[in-house]
C-alpha cells in the first residue's frame, strides 16, 4: 500500500469513527428527550438553588424561547457526557494500533480514570458545592429584595462550574503523566509545592463567584489532588525507570 492509500485509508477510518460516536450521542440525546424529557432534567439541576431561595420562589425565563431552548442545550450537554465513553472509546480504536504495548498499559488507565474523576468533580460540585455556597449567597441577600435567577444564566454559571471541577480533578492525570513522560520529576512537582497553593487560589478566585466558600471549595481539592498525583506519580516514576532499563 502506498504512504497515499495509507493516508487516505486512515482518513477513511476516521470518519467512520466520527460517524459512529456522533450516532452513539445522538441516540442518548434522543433517549434523554423522549424520557424522563429536557424539562425534568433541567429540574434536578435547578435543585440546590430552589433550596436555598426562599418558599414559592421560582426561577424565571426572560426570553421568548428560553424556556424551551435552555433545557434542550442542557439535555445535549447530559447527552455528551453519557456518550463520554462512545467517543472514547472511538479515539481509543483510531489511535491503539500506532502505540507501542507499554503506552498501550498506560493510555487504558489514563482514559478511564480521567473519565472518572471528570465526572466526580461534577458530582462533587453538584452535591456538595453547590448548595453550600447558593445557601451562603442567600444569607447574605439584602431582605429588602426578592431573588429570581434567570434559567439562561444559571445554566451558564453551572456549566462553568463543573467544567472548572471536572477540570480540578484532573490534576493527578496531568501530575502522573508529566513524570511518566519524563517532562518534570516527582522531587521537582514536591519543590513547587508552594507555587502551586497559590496558583491554586488563584485560579479559583478568577473561576468561581466572588466569594470565599467557593473559591476555598475549588482551591482545596486542587492542593489535595495535586498530592495525590505526586503519590502516583512515584509509583509511575518508578515504573518508567524500570522500562527505560
Amino acid at each position: 500500500m502506498s504512504q497515499q492509500e495509507n493516508f487516505v485509508s486512515h482518513l477513511v477510518e476516521l470518519r467512520d469513527r466520527l460517524l459512529r460516536a456522533v450516532i452513539g450521542f445522538l441516540i442518548v440525546f434522543v433517549a434523554l428527550m423522549a424520557y424522563p424529557g429536557a424539562a425534568y432534567i433541567f429540574d434536578l439541576l435547578a435543585l440546590p438553588i430552589q433550596s436555598a431561595l426562599p418558599e414559592g420562589t421560582k426561577m424565571i425565563a426572560t426570553g421568548v424561547i428560553t424556556p424551551f431552548m435552555v433545557p434542550v442545550k442542557l439535555t445535549a450537554m447530559v447527552a455528551f457526557v453519557i456518550s463520554l465513553p462512545i467517543l472514547l472509546y472511538q479515539a481509543w480504536s483510531f489511535i491503539a494500533p500506532g502505540l507501542y504495548l507499554h503506552e498501550k498499559k498506560m493510555a487504558l488507565p489514563i482514559i478511564f480514570s480521567s473519565t472518572v474523576l471528570f465526572l466526580l468533580g461534577i458530582a462533587f460540585c453538584h452535591f456538595i458545592v453547590f448548595g453550600k455556597v447558593f445557601a451562603f449567597i442567600n444569607d447574605f441577600a439584602p431582605q429588602s429584595i426578592t431573588p429570581a435567577p434567570d434559567i439562561e444564566a444559571y445554566m451558564s454559571f453551572v456549566l462553568t462550574m463543573f467544567m472548572a471541577f471536572g477540570m480540578t480533578f484532573e490534576v493527578p492525570i496531568v501530575v502522573v503523566v508529566l513524570v511518566y513522560l519524563g517532562v518534570v520529576t516527582v522531587e521537582k512537582l514536591a519543590e513547587v509545592r508552594g507555587y502551586v497553593i497559590v496558583a491554586a487560589f488563584v485560579i479559583a478566585a478568577i473561576v468561581t463567584p466572588p466569594d470565599v466558600m467557593s473559591q476555598l471549595f475549588l482551591a482545596i481539592p486542587i492542593c489535595i489532588l495535586y498530592e495525590v498525583g505526586i503519590l502516583f506519580a512515584k509509583v509511575i516514576g518508578k515504573q518508567r525507570q524500570q522500562i527505560m532499563e
